[in-house]
């Protein structure tokens, strides 16, 4: 009694924010990966294996090959981070998520928040 808790939104608990989305090729995602980074909305990004995607489009179905990715960024940094991922997309519509993270390992948030911090624009290559 008299103690308040700290509630987190969801998905942002733990100091981490997990972004994903699908490319429709690993060069597209690669290129916007790199400017993400660049720009310090993501600290990190991973591409993942290709995988087969199956869904309909404008009344046909539709069966295509696509790259997920999941990008990692500072909570507070989620909404923008989206934002201009869905400025930098190729695809007239991206599925563009924010996962739910319960927790992360202290120093690796540390480090997500070290490298989303800096208004500077860090090296593209």
């Amino acid at each position: 009694m008299g103690r308040a808790r700290h509630r987190h939104a969801p998905g942002m608990s733990g100091g981490v924010a997990i972004v994903y989305t699908l490319f429709g090729s690993a060069e597209s995602a690669e290129r916007i990966a790199r400017q993400l980074v660049a720009e310090r909305l993501a600290a990190c990004v991973n591409m993942l294996a290709p995988c087969t995607s199956i869904y309909a489009w404008e009344g046909a179905l539709q069966r295509e090959a696509e790259i997920p990715v999941l990008l990692k960024t500072a909570p507070e940094k989620r909404d923008a981070l989206m934002a201009r991922l869905a400025e930098l997309h190729d695809y007239e519509v991206p599925a563009i998520l924010a996962l739910p993270v319960e927790a992360a390992h202290a120093p690796f948030a540390r480090w997500i928040a070290g490298q989303t911090s800096s208004a500077e624009h860090c090296p593209s290559d």
